[in-house]
């Protein structure tokens, strides 16, 4: 793998003293139902330094989404605040907020979302020239994502002729194609029978320590959770370790 393809993220760290890459400082969110209050995050807490993985694990509705999406700036807590890189971005403007998550963060969820019309190769290059990578450098780097994540000879393929193993494998390219810090999936493989989970999250757990990012993959799979760094879950509106 070349040295333009390791350059996802930052140098891996654990060092203690080193300020988080993601920093969620008590955030609580509520939602309204009619007439009563969901407490979805009730002063929820957690940091992920650089390199480090973590599983969020929990039954639907217990908020993992919710986390995710406030994680990703593309929702506001109630109260709280969420660091990247040790910046407070809660009072952001909306334009820099989009600038952060379009350079900063890359997002994979359940269903992949890749453009129809477009092969594997183009899907991969059209975030980079939108954030405006020259075509040459941006078609360079997709092909050598593409090649890591074992998808060299489907580059001309459109998703409808890709497996559902290899369309999940395009997206992971793509959410990391414009060298992103953070990295935050949502069931990257609910949509994927026991095998073909198994070597998507393989090639993404792969790519994460190749890459140095600070990572979140909400999962339901414990079994996958556990070959990752840290498990968390969500109680009482609470992140909470699990062992």
């Amino acid at each position: 793998m070349s040295d333009t393809m390791i350059e996802v993220g930052v140098e891996a760290t654990q060092d203690a003293e080193e300020i988080p890459l993601l920093f969620l400082h008590q955030i609580e969110r509520t939602y309204k139902q009619g007439d009563e209050a969901l407490h979805i995050l009730n002063s929820a807490e957690l940091a992920i330094w650089a390199g480090q993985s973590v599983a969020l694990v929990g039954p639907s509705g217990a908020g993992k989404s919710t986390l995710l999406h406030i994680a990703g700036l593309l929702e506001h807590p109630d109260h709280g605040e969420v660091y990247i890189d040790g910046r407070a971005t809660a009072a952001l403007p909306d334009h820099e907020r989009t600038r952060i998550r379009r350079n900063e963060i890359g997002f994979v969820y359940q269903s992949h979302h890749l453009l129809p019309e477009f092969t594997a190769i183009e899907n991969v290059l059209l975030p980079q020239m939108i954030r405006g990578l020259a075509r040459g450098e941006a078609k360079k780097r997709a092909v050598e994502l593409l090649d890591y994540l074992g998808l060299a000879n489907r580059l001309n393929h459109r998703p409808t002729e890709l497996s559902g193993g290899e369309q999940q494998r395009v997206a992971i390219a793509r959410a990391v194609a414009n060298a992103p810090r953070i990295l935050l999936a949502d069931e990257p493989t609910g949509n994927l029978d026991v095998h073909t989970a198994d070597h998507v999250f393989a090639a993404l757990t792969q790519l994460v320590r190749a890459s140095g990012l600070a990572t979140i993959i909400a999962t339901h799979n414990m079994e996958l959770a556990a070959r990752m760094d840290r498990r968390v879950t969500i109680k009482e509106g609470l992140v909470v370790e699990l062992d």
